[in-house]
């Protein structure tokens, strides 16, 4: 590998935030020799299958939320991961929880482990999202919306993880009981959801 080829592909990564996937690299011209080679020298770092980061930057704050909106930027981060990154559960998630649209095939990763609950209509648009990390764009559910779908999806997580997580948003965050049931009935829970929301009021 020259001294060029490499100095180019350093550049391109920079242009773009630091990280790229194999497509957009090899798009930009960067030949997959020169990427395996700065990869091997450690000058990159591989986050995931096809996702690649310039190994000068600082450590990701959330390496695998950053990988997933990377690997699969259609997807919404719900339910328990979302949860984790507002602060409002005890729980420890170990997969990286996601919304799709309804019928979308679940991707494969080998890193971070992906897990795929489908939403449709407005469940699936409303309540989205954008935030910064790491200098990525990372689509995730509001705090309010996701209570919401918590209880929606309690036979899976668990009434348990739901009723926490309703009273750490009302209480520790501050989220308003009337955007949590604006959402609930949205999402067509606000009968299961009223006892537990006038029982914190």
């Amino acid at each position: 590998m020259d001294t060029s080829s490499a100095s180019r592909a350093l550049e391109a990564f920079r242009e773009h935030g630091g990280i790229l996937r194999t497509k957009e690299a090899l798009g930009l011209g960067i030949h997959p020799r020169t990427l395996y080679q700065l990869r091997d020298d450690g000058v990159l770092e591989q986050l995931s299958r096809g996702v690649y980061r310039l190994a000068e930057l600082p450590d990701l704050s959330h390496p695998d939320l950053v990988t997933v909106a990377v690997r699969v930027p259609q997807a919404v981060i719900c339910l328990l991961s979302a949860l984790t990154y507002h602060d409002a559960t005890t729980e420890v998630p170990h997969e990286v929880q996601v919304a799709l649209p309804r019928g979308t095939k679940a991707p494969q990763l080998d890193h971070p482990p992906l897990r795929v609950f489908h939403f449709s209509g407005r469940a699936l648009t409303q309540g989205v999202a954008v935030v910064d990390l790491d200098g990525v764009d990372v689509r995730i559910y509001d705090l309010a919306k996701t209570v919401v779908d918590c209880f929606r999806f309690r036979n899976k997580l668990g009434v348990d993880v739901a009723v926490e997580a309703l009273n750490l948003a009302v209480k520790r965050h501050g989220v308003r009981p009337a955007d949590i049931l604006r959402y609930a009935r949205l999402c067509r829970v606000e009968s299961v959801m009223l006892p537990y929301l006038e029982a914190i009021q």
